[in-house]
């Protein structure tokens, strides 16, 4: 894909970040301020503090992605990888962000072509997310979540398979304001699901709509999906939301400003 942003670090996408987006976060990295046995007080304390007041500093969003990092380095692939680091291969300041969300797709046995990108990865979880809630969904239900994703012939695909749902999304994600789109969604019901509210989208009419999903049995569908996802690890219960936050927020700095803003509900 050949979007604005398609390759922007996770530094870069933090950097210019809106404070409602990191609150999201922090939320999921400090377990909602109540702290992590993993994660030094001290930093919790002034990720909390930064929450409080809606402002983060450059120090502070870069605290954000080390801890990240961090606990990307706990996760049982990469804490072999990690331990071979204290022989030369590094690893005290965790590990890239790109190795962290391969390891949430594999972890979510995400199909991907070898070689995939990070941001062809982050759009893998959310398509297997996405479909995975379908199973829940009545044929109305379906038809009216692709229709939202604007996604083609919604009604037909509806009543088609869970392949056809899969190719018909990946096909449809081509599209800058779909991928936002599913995105938004799949961000939204994961923060309901594990942070139990909703993702602050804004008060605009525009918004209005994503926000009624998610309140609804799409919404639920998609929340139950995380089910399939085997959270018992703590390092799992991070970064795997994490990494679904990140790809909204990326799909967020492609649409910019003025494209969210003006978006028909």
């Amino acid at each position: 894909m050949n979007h604005s942003n398609s390759t922007a670090s996770l530094t870069e996408i933090l950097r210019t970040a809106d404070p409602e987006d990191l609150d999201v976060l922090v939320d999921y990295i400090t377990d909602s301020g109540e702290g992590r046995i993993s994660l030094d007080s001290a930093h919790c304390e002034r990720l909390t503090g930064a929450k409080a007041v809606g402002k983060y500093s450059h120090d502070e969003r870069a605290l954000i992605e080390s801890e990240l990092r961090h606990f990307g380095g706990n996760t049982v692939v990469n804490l072999v990888r990690g331990v071979r680091g204290l022989f030369g291969g590094g690893g005290a300041n965790g590990v890239p962000y790109a190795e962290i969300v391969q390891d949430v797709a594999d972890h979510l046995k995400v199909k991907a072509n070898k070689g995939a990108s990070t941001e062809e990865l982050e759009e893998g979880i959310l398509t297997t997310l996405l479909t995975a809630s379908f199973e829940k969904l009545s044929v109305d239900e379906r038809e009216n979540m692709l229709k939202d994703l604007d996604v083609p012939d919604a009604g037909t695909m509806a009543r088609r398979g869970a392949t056809a749902i899969t190719a018909a999304l990946i096909a449809a994600l081509l599209s800058r304001t779909v991928a936002y789109k599913a995105s938004r969604l799949v961000a939204g019901a994961t923060v309901q699901a594990l942070l139990g509210r909703g993702l602050m989208f804004g008060a605009t009419a525009a918004l209005a709509r994503p926000a009624a999903l998610l309140a609804g049995p799409i919404g639920w569908a998609v929340t139950g999906a995380w089910a399939l996802a085997d959270m018992a690890s703590p390092a799992y219960r991070v970064t795997m939301p994490c990494v679904v936050q990140v790809a909204y927020m990326r799909k967020k700095a492609q649409q910019g400003p003025a494209a969210i803003e003006h978006q028909p509900s």
